[in-house]
């Protein structure tokens, strides 16, 4: 049986109860703080989310912390396309989206930096990000006993692969290619990394 194609595109609020149920369900990794519903009805069209079929199989939001910085949020790929690349292509879609928007800085907060430093993300220092700090941190349960790490790229530096040929980028096992809504094609080199 053939699998349907895994497509990125941006959500709208009638999304929000999948994405808390995704999100929700990895919760229990320990690898994301909680989300409202409510919270994400409101900020659902900041989420770029990966689809299979009728089914949000991945997702990430877009937060903007300033007019300078913007953060990687709630990133979640549901167990079954693990391994293939998904919250790999969520992030580089990400990774472009802040670019256009006048992000200079994306960065990301995470129990799993490795993964950060294959996407060409670098460890810092927490303060080095206070927007974060005083945005989100201070009001945190775990603040001061916070096991993640700061993670920051440069948006400089980022390869905008809007014009690559659609052929470069693949997601599923089967090779299929992934698009984003924006028919752009994350870039596979940091992807082919993992593989």
């Amino acid at each position: 049986m053939r699998r349907a194609r895994i497509t990125l595109r941006t959500a709208d609020q009638s999304h929000a109860p999948k994405l808390h149920a995704l999100i929700t369900a990895n919760l229990e990794e320990g690898r994301l703080l909680p989300r409202t519903l409510g919270e994400l009805e409101v900020h659902a069209e900041r989420f770029t989310i990966a689809v299979r079929g009728r089914k949000i199989v991945g997702c990430a939001e877009l937060a903007p912390l300033s007019q300078v910085v913007a953060e990687v949020r709630s990133l979640a790929v549901d167990p079954s396309v693990r391994r293939n690349g998904v919250g790999t292509h969520i992030v580089e879609e990400l990774r472009r989206r802040a670019r256009r928007e006048g992000f200079e800085k994306l960065c990301a907060f995470t129990h799993a930096p490795g993964y950060f430093i294959h996407l060409g993300f670098s460890i810092v220092p927490h303060l080095w990000l206070p927007e974060k700090i005083f945005r989100d941190c201070v009001g945190c349960p775990h603040f001061r006993q916070c096991g993640q790490f700061a993670m920051v790229v440069p948006l400089d530096e980022v390869d905008d692969a809007r014009d690559r040929p659609l052929d470069e980028g693949v997601d599923d096992a089967q090779g299929r290619p992934l698009e984003s809504e924006s028919g752009a094609v994350p870039d596979r080199s940091a992807a082919a990394r993992f593989a």
